[in-house]
């Protein structure tokens, strides 16, 4: 269960930072306000869930579940 939940939150961190940065070059043709916000959020949310990713494995590590 924990190697899946890492594999998973590992594939969102990728799809939420593609999405951002697709969305950040689209806003570059479009200048479309909507697609920069979108953009940023996700970046930040894919950073947001890396910091989870490292809190969970800390937390694993320290309760000695492997």
């Amino acid at each position: 269960l924990k190697t899946f939940h890492l594999i998973f939150i590992l594939i969102v961190i990728m799809c939420a930072e593609l999405f951002g940065m697709r969305e950040l070059w689209y806003y570059q043709h479009t200048r479309d306000l909507m697609t920069l916000w979108l953009g940023i959020l996700s970046l930040v949310g894919g950073l947001g869930l890396a910091v989870y990713a490292l809190a969970f494995v800390r937390k694993l590590d320290s309760a000695g579940i492997t």
